[in-house]
C-alpha cells in the first residue's frame, strides 16, 4: 500500500475507465487507485475487476448498489481511505478532464509544502478550460465567483473537483454531516476545511472537457449549488 490514494467515482464510464487507470499508473508510482462505481449498467466495474489482475496491489474497487450521487461516493471513499491509513487522498474524474500528469503537482503541494488542501484550479491564472462551450465556461466561472463572494473563501476555483486532501483534514471533518450529494459537495468540503483554518492552495491546471461518454451535469446540480451555498453559509454563521 502506498501513502497516497486517487479516488475515481464512476457511473457509465466504460469508454474511459481503463485508459484513465493506466494513465495514472503510467505517470506516477506514488498512488494507489480506488474506483467507486455506482452499479454502472455499461459494465464499468467489470473492466476494473479485469485490470485488478494486472495491478493487484494498486487498484481497488468499491461497488455500490445504486446511483447515489458524487458526494456520497467520495464520502464512501474517504472513509475507506482513512481505515487503510492513507496520508493523502486525491479526487479526480474518469473522463480525462483532469490530466493525470497534474496529480504529482497536487500531491507535492501537500507532501512537500505546508499545505493541507491543494486544488487543481481552472481559474488561478486566467481561464484554463478547453473544449467547453462559452455558456458553460461562463456558468462555471461565475459560479465560482458567486461561491467565493458568499463564503469569503480566498479560492478562485471553488467548484473544482480535482483536489488533494491531507489525512488530518478528512479526519477533522464530520463526513456524516456533509449535506450536498451533487457537485456542490466540492464546495462544502472546501468550506469545511476553510472554517477549520486549514491551509488551502491552488495549483493552475488546464481542464479539458470529455471527448467520450456523457456529462453528468444537470439543472438540479446547479440549483443545489446556487441555493445550497447560501444555506451552508447561514448555518456556519449561526453555529458561531
Amino acid at each position: 500500500m502506498r501513502e497516497a490514494l486517487v479516488v475515481i467515482p464512476t457511473y457509465n464510464e466504460i469508454e474511459n475507465i481503463e485508459a484513465i487507470i493506466r494513465a495514472v499508473f503510467r505517470e506516477t508510482e506514488v498512488f494507489d487507485v480506488l474506483v467507486v462505481d455506482d452499479n454502472s449498467p455499461d459494465g464499468t466495474a467489470n473492466t476494473v475487476i479485469k485490470l485488478q489482475k494486472e495491478f493487484p496491489d494498486q487498484l481497488y474497487l468499491e461497488q455500490r448498489k445504486g446511483k447515489s450521487g458524487l458526494g456520497t461516493a467520495y464520502i464512501h471513499a474517504f472513509k475507506w481511505a482513512l481505515l487503510r491509513h492513507y496520508n493523502y487522498v486525491c479526487e479526480m474524474d474518469a473522463d480525462f478532464s483532469h490530466n493525470p500528469k497534474d496529480l504529482n503537482k497536487l500531491y507535492e503541494m501537500c507532501s512537500l509544502h505546508d499545505v493541507d488542501v491543494s486544488i487543481g484550479s481552472r481559474y488561478k491564472s486566467g481561464v484554463n478550460v478547453v473544449n467547453w462551450p462559452m455558456n458553460r465556461v461562463l456558468l462555471s466561472y461565475f459560479a465560482s465567483k458567486y461561491v467565493r463572494f458568499i463564503t469569503r473563501m480566498n479560492i478562485n476555483d471553488t467548484t473544482a473537483g480535482f483536489v488533494c486532501y491531507k489525512r488530518k483534514v478528512l479526519e477533522s471533518i464530520d463526513l456524516d454531516k456533509i449535506k450536498f450529494v451533487g457537485y456542490a459537495f466540492q464546495i462544502e468540503m472546501k468550506f469545511k476545511a476553510y472554517l477549520k483554518q486549514f491551509k488551502i492552495e491552488e495549483v493552475p491546471v488546464v481542464f479539458t472537457d470529455r471527448t467520450k461518454g456523457e456529462s453528468k451535469m444537470d439543472g438540479s446540480i446547479i440549483s443545489e449549488a446556487v441555493f445550497g451555498v447560501i444555506l451552508m453559509k447561514l448555518r456556519s454563521v449561526f453555529k458561531k
